[in-house]
C-alpha cells in the first residue's frame, strides 16, 4: 500500500533546507509564498550554510534534514534548491520517525534522490515541483499547481502537442531527473519501473549522454515494462565539436517507437519556468492524442 502524506492546511508548519548545493541569492521570495498559503515556514541551518558548493559539510546537511524528518510538528519539507550533494547524504538519513508519520517531501533535479527513495525505499508518495530558488522564475500555473498539489485539490493538466504516440494508459507516476534515476540504479532508492507511467526531464547534459542513459534503461527492461512515458524539458543540451545528428526527443523516441504504450513530448515540467507539479507515487491517468495531451491525478 503506497503512503500518502496528510495533505496540507493553513497553519500547518514547512520546513525549508538545502540537502545539496549552497543558495547563492536570497530565497525570501519563496518564503513569502509559502507564507501566503497560510504556512507558517521554518527554515534550517543549510538555507545559509556553505560549505565549498555545498549549503554544508555532508554531516551538517545530514543533522539538518533529519530534524526535521524526525520533528512531527513539520508536516512537509521542501528543499531550498538542487545542484548536487543529496546521493552524498541519503544512506546517512533513518527514516525510522519519517515511517511513522510521512510528510510531503518537495522539489526536483537534485532532489529527485531523496524523491525516489521516498518511493522505491519507503512506498511514500512526494512532489516533484519547484523548489524557494526557482518560485521567483516561475510561471503563476507551476506555483498553483504546487499548492494545489500541497493541499490535496484537484490536479490536472492538459497542454497542445505534435509527436509522440497516441493512447490512453492508467497507472501510478514515477519518475524526475534523468541523471539522478540513473545514479541510483542499482541501489535501496532505484524505483520500480514496471507497470508505471515514468516521467523524465534533463538539464544541461549532451546528446551522448542522453543517448546513453536511455539505453541503459532500454538495455535494463526498463522502457519495456512501462504503462506510459512523458518527456518533459530536456534543456540546455550542451553543444558538440562534431553534432550528434539528434535531439533529445529523437534519441528516445528511437528507443520506445516498438513499444505500444502512450508517449508524449514537451510536457510542461523540468528545469524550466513552468514546472508543474507531479505527484510521485499516486495514480494518474494519461491521455494522448495528436493535438493534445491530458494527464489526471486520480
Amino acid at each position: 500500500m503506497i503512503k500518502q502524506p496528510p495533505y496540507l492546511k493553513k497553519g500547518d508548519k514547512i520546513a525549508i533546507v538545502c540537502p545539496a548545493k549552497k543558495l547563492p541569492k536570497s530565497i525570501a521570495y519563496g518564503i513569502s509564498i509559502l507564507e501566503s498559503w497560510g504556512l507558517t515556514v521554518i527554515q534550517g541551518k543549510t538555507v545559509t550554510g556553505a560549505h565549498h558548493q555545498f549549503s554544508g559539510s555532508d554531516e551538517e546537511r545530514t543533522a539538518d534534514l533529519q530534524q526535521f524528518l524526525n520533528d512531527q510538528s513539520i508536516k512537509a519539507i521542501i528543499a531550498g534548491r538542487g545542484g548536487y550533494g543529496t546521493i552524498r547524504i541519503i544512506d546517512e538519513l533513518d527514516f525510522t520517525a519519517f515511517s511513522q508519520n510521512p510528510k510531503w517531501l518537495i522539489g526536483f533535479s537534485d532532489i529527485t534522490v531523496l524523491l525516489s527513495h521516498a518511493f522505491a525505499k519507503l512506498n511514500t508518495q512526494s512532489i516533484h515541483g519547484q523548489m524557494p530558488y526557482t518560485f521567483e522564475d516561475s510561471t503563476p500555473e507551476a506555483i498553483e499547481s504546487l499548492r494545489a498539489a500541497l493541499f490535496g485539490e484537484d490536479l490536472a493538466y492538459n497542454y497542445k502537442t505534435e509527436g509522440g504516440r497516441e493512447g490512453k494508459a492508467e497507472g501510478i507516476l514515477i519518475g524526475g531527473n534523468l541523471s539522478l534515476l540513473i545514479a541510483v540504479e542499482g541501489s535501496v532508492s532505484a524505483m520500480d519501473f514496471k507497470d508505471k507511467i515514468l516521467f523524465l526531464e534533463e538539464v544541461g547534459e549532451h546528446e551522448y549522454s542522453i543517448d546513453r542513459m536511455m539505453r541503459m534503461l532500454k538495455r535494463a527492461g526498463k522502457l519495456a515494462q512501462l504503462k506510459g512515458l512523458i518527456i518533459g524539458a530536456f534543456n540546455e543540451v550542451g553543444e558538440e565539436s562534431i553534432p550528434f545528428g539528434q535531439t533529445p526527443e529523437e534519441v528516445i523516441w528511437e528507443l520506445v517507437k516498438e513499444y505500444d504504450y502512450p508517449v508524449c513530448f514537451n510536457f510542461p515540467c523540468g528545469h524550466i519556468d513552468d514546472n508543474r507539479a507531479m505527484v510521485l507515487g499516486k495514480s494518474v491517468s494519461l491521455s494522448v492524442n495528436k493535438q493534445s495531451v491530458d494527464l489526471k491525478f486520480l
